[in-house]
């Protein structure tokens, strides 16, 4: 009965009625998108602590036992846009699942290999599964959450991530102190299958129709961008951050492959990314700013610890519980961060980020060596505010406008940004570092030697948010004079 009065003569469902049922589901599939974003973190974060026990269950040096963090770093790194383009073709919901279900399968595989290369064979499909979550979750926003809320969603997908990673180092000691190292790997297994399960009730189905960019796949763009992104990855992390001839190589070859990709996109008939949407002035200013906030943010995770040991003479327990603090106000600080960026506008909270994140660097060149702990502590917790409150809000306006059917590849690409100014960070600010210390081995450095390091290395970090700074209030002024000359044309247009 009550479903005659709400179909019509069709039975078709009237639109309240959709849209009722739509916003029944909206809190169902926040919670599976967050568990969708928690699992990559927590799969980055988790397998460090574990590599100590890694190379002595195999037998291998501490380089090679990297690999089992890289791999995973770099299938995400390759594949991520390829994979919100292959959602934005295939639907979103599918491939979702496809991922998870890659993800918990790799992570059982993960934790019965046998070998090291195996286990890194593992854990680069692994990689795989986690570039298709990161790549659509951000994008299902669009399809889940009502506009004047994006905010809200994406600090919550932010708090979420930081949980991630805030969590896997704890959750990783305990572990392997009571059933070894091949839980950490496991503990994702049954995870993944709520996850799963829970995306698969609560996700909305994938719109049929035609879509205008349904032409087909950019095979030869998809290749040549995951090979090129590979190229400059290796190119930062291989070496340790000192550049040998090897470095130099992939170096050019990842400058060559960048002209070749762009020349592929301009001829193809169905681009794997559309070079015009570099037009888009909020686009290109948020994937730059991304990238240099995540070289700064390596910077803590790079510098940090070595300042902790060498500079103040922490043990290492006490190195990990001081490094905490920072995912922890993040995880504390998002939600919080995308209410207030809905409220007061995200653009204007992508400058107060900055700001925050620009102070928080020079209070760690100043404040640690003269307070210890409690100054580090305290630069720390003002940076991550910062970081908290640019990330949700870079990603709320980057989003916001985005049409439906490149909604995966922008995400992707926003990914991507945050990835490579990660790899690139680890390289360059551990050079700034290493440089500015003036130590021959960083690790036998004399704590005023690495002092000397820490305040440097942030001294430029802080320059390199003043350029993000620029770059945010450049991009607002050319967003406005678009705007501007769109409403003109449309007041002139009878």
């Amino acid at each position: 009965m009550l479903k005659s009065m709400i179909a019509g003569h069709d039975g078709a469902v009237a639109p309240e009625a959709e849209a009722q049922s739509s916003a029944d589901r909206t809190p169902w599939a926040l919670a599976s998108l967050s568990l969708s974003m928690l699992l990559p973190s927590l799969g980055i974060s988790i397998a460090n602590v574990a590599l100590p026990t890694l190379a002595q269950a195999f037998g291998a040096s501490f380089q090679a036992v990297q690999w089992i963090v890289l791999a995973y770093l770099l299938a995400i790194t390759t594949l991520i846009v390829s994979a919100g383009r292959l959602g934005d073709l295939t639907g979103r919901r599918r491939l979702l699942l496809a991922g998870l279900a890659v993800f918990t399968t790799a992570s059982v595989l993960c934790g019965v290999a046998p070998t090291l290369w195996l286990l890194i064979a593992a854990r680069a499909a692994q990689g795989l599964g986690a570039a298709v979550m990161m790549a659509l979750t951000m994008a299902f926003v669009g399809d889940t959450v009502p506009k004047e809320k994006t905010g809200s969603a994406m600090g919550l997908l932010g708090t979420m991530s930081a949980i991630g990673t805030a969590l896997g180092p704890s959750l990783g000691g305990v572990l392997i102190a009571w059933l070894g190292w091949r839980a950490i790997f496991l503990v994702s297994a049954p995870l993944g299958v709520a996850t799963f399960l829970f995306a698969f009730r609560t996700l909305p189905a994938d719109r049929g129709g035609a879509k205008t960019d349904r032409a087909g796949f950019d095979l030869a763009g998809t290749l040549l961008l995951a090979l090129t992104l590979a190229a400059y990855a290796l190119a930062m992390t291989l070496g340790r951050g000192s550049f040998g001839p090897l470095n130099m190589v992939l170096l050019l070859a990842a400058a060559f492959g960048v002209g070749l990709f762009v020349r592929t996109e301009t001829r193809a008939a169905s681009p794997l990314i559309q070079l015009a949407m570099f037009r888009d002035p909020a686009l290109g200013a948020g994937l730059a700013m991304s990238a240099l906030v995540s070289a700064v943010l390596m910077a803590t995770l790079v510098v940090g610890p070595f300042y902790l040991a060498q500079g103040l003479g922490l043990e290492a327990a006490m190195v990990g519980a001081v490094l905490s603090a920072g995912p922890l106000v993040a995880a504390l600080t998002g939600v919080p961060a995308g209410r207030i960026a809905d409220r007061l506008g995200a653009s204007r909270m992508t400058v107060a980020g900055l700001v925050g994140i620009a102070a928080g660097c020079l209070l760690l060149a100043a404040l640690p060596t003269r307070f210890g702990i409690a100054g580090y502590i305290a630069s720390l917790v003002v940076m991550t505010i910062g970081y908290a409150l640019f990330q949700t809000a870079n990603n709320t306006v980057v989003m916001s406008d985005v049409r439906p059917e490149q909604r995966g590849v922008v995400s992707g690409m926003l990914n991507l940004s945050r990835n490579l100014g990660l790899v690139t960070g680890a390289s360059v600010m551990g050079a700034v570092f290493a440089f500015a210390s003036a130590a021959a081995d960083i690790t036998a450095a004399h704590p005023e030697a690495v002092a000397s390091g820490m305040r440097i290395t942030f001294a430029v970090a802080a320059v390199l948010i003043v350029i993000a700074l620029a770059i945010a209030l450049g991009g607002r002024v050319l967003a406005e004079r678009s705007f501007r000359g769109t409403s003109a044309t449309e007041t002139y247009d009878p």
